[in-house]
């Protein structure tokens, strides 16, 4: 069974990686094939690029249903509440990130399916090392989201020796994209910068300038999803919790490296409830594990990231007034 011949059902498809992973999976596997679903109505361009259901991971019943009737034979489960949006609700953290796994899972046993499900450097702690974190360490997280996460990576584990379910995930560091807003979580410094140094040329940081935290741009991290979903089982001795690492900086690099294009912009830093979160997290990631069973390699660093983003970015906001003057019936005639 395999992505080619059965449909794809991502959950969270709203979400910071799923507005992206949905149109590459459909570009790679038919835009038919790949059936979007959340909890709320996607946003274009993702709401005309396929379709799209509305469902609830908490809700089995549903899913199973779902399941049936458009032929799913992959998911990519990532609907998930993250770490920030996570400790002031953590009951509901426990039961979309947990209980709503093992929904999936259960789902999976069932009826046979391949999972992809994220798990995160939040699973790390003070205890953990700061540097090159290696892949079996310490598990000691201090919010409700790296709990959930430590809870996830047992699970899928268990339900890969105990019933055989192919299921796959990554550690996933923080992941900046210019295509969806930040979710909720600690690393979203990284990429409300960007929006604000373009839109409004400043910038106030909720963590210490020499914070230093693992990122990924969102291209390297999708393709990391797909390449470790298309490895063949029987190269992978681990499964739902692989390290993987593509370049760490710190809020004042980053920053610099922004000013070097934008030359006007200021960036203050007033660190927030959020920097105890960041600073109970490693600097570095030691991702040998994967490069060395499905060939983890990652294609952006920072200097190539904040070009990216930026040129993307400034794109956006320069078409935004057009728009807006067309919507009111102001544009050329």
């Amino acid at each position: 069974m395999t992505e080619e011949t059965t449909k794809i059902l991502v959950t969270g498809a709203c979400g910071q990686i799923g507005t992206e992973l949905v149109p590459e999976l459909r570009r790679r596997y038919g835009r038919e094939n790949v059936l979007a679903a959340d909890i709320r109505e996607p946003r274009e361009p993702l709401a005309s690029s396929g379709p799209f259901v509305l469902a609830d991971v908490t809700d089995r019943a549903g899913l199973a249903r779902l399941i049936e009737r458009h032929k799913i034979g992959t998911v990519y489960h990532l609907a998930a509440i993250l770490s920030a949006k996570g400790e002031q609700d953590p009951q509901r953290a426990w039961i979309v990130n947990v209980e709503g796994l093992r929904n999936i899972l259960e789902l999976a046993r069932a009826y046979g399916l391949r999972l992809f499900w994220p798990s995160s450097i939040a699973v790390f702690g003070p205890a953990t090392p700061k540097e090159n974190v290696p892949q079996e360490t310490i598990l000691c997280p201090t919010t409700i989201y790296g709990i959930t996460k430590v809870a996830g990576e047992l699970l899928c584990d268990y339900y890969f020796h105990r019933f055989g379910v192919d299921v796959r995930g990554l550690r996933y560091p923080g992941i900046i994209s210019s295509e969806a807003l930040p979710g909720g979580g600690t690393t979203d410094y990284a990429v409300e910068i960007f929006h604000a140094a373009v839109k409004e040329g400043r910038y106030t940081c909720f963590v210490r300038e020499d914070t230093v935290l693992p990122m990924m741009f969102m291209p390297d991290a999708i393709r990391a999803a797909i390449e470790l979903m298309e490895a063949p089982l029987a190269w992978l001795k681990h499964h739902a919790n692989y390290n993987i690492a593509a370049m760490s900086f710190s809020a004042g690099e980053l920053a610099a490296e922004i000013k070097r294009h934008i030359p006007e912009f200021i960036c203050e830093f007033e660190p927030d409830p959020r920097q105890a979160i960041a600073d109970s997290w490693p600097r570095t990631i030691d991702d040998t594990a994967a490069r060395e069973e499905w060939g983890w390699r990652p294609r952006y660093d920072l200097k190539a990231m904040v070009e990216a983003m930026l040129k993307r970015l400034s794109e956006r906001y320069a078409l935004m007034p057009r728009v807006r003057a067309e919507a009111r019936g102001e544009g050329e005639h």
